[in-house]
């Protein structure tokens, strides 16, 4: 399974307005890190579908919000909730880490 993807002119609907926190990955197809926690990201989105969403933003197709959000370094990950980036972490992560930045903003499994 693949993560979900957005777009610059699909973000808002996509993100901005979702019910459900959504961590959103900015990555690059040449990005070797992003390519290593891909596969962490979708069992994140797996084991956490009910209470997160994961969708990635490729930044050389979308640089629009990339700038937006000042993202620098690929992967950046930022955790939007109603609308607005609670936390970002860069660079690649294990699960564990990722799911400590994460757990204190997501409702109770």
């Amino acid at each position: 399974m693949s993560l979900a993807t957005t777009t610059d002119a699909a973000f808002a609907a996509d993100v901005l307005s979702s019910e459900t926190p959504v961590l959103v990955e900015f990555t690059a197809s040449w990005c070797p890190p992003c390519k290593m926690v891909a596969p962490v990201l979708e069992q994140i989105a797996d084991e956490e579908s009910g209470r997160l969403a994961v969708i990635a933003l490729d930044v050389d197709e979308n640089p629009g919000i990339a700038r937006e959000y000042q993202v620098m370094s690929m992967p950046t990950m930022a955790l939007f909730i109603g609308g607005d980036v609670v936390t970002t972490m860069v660079g690649a992560k294990p699960r564990a880490a990722i799911m400590r930045a994460l757990e204190p903003h997501l409702p109770a499994a």
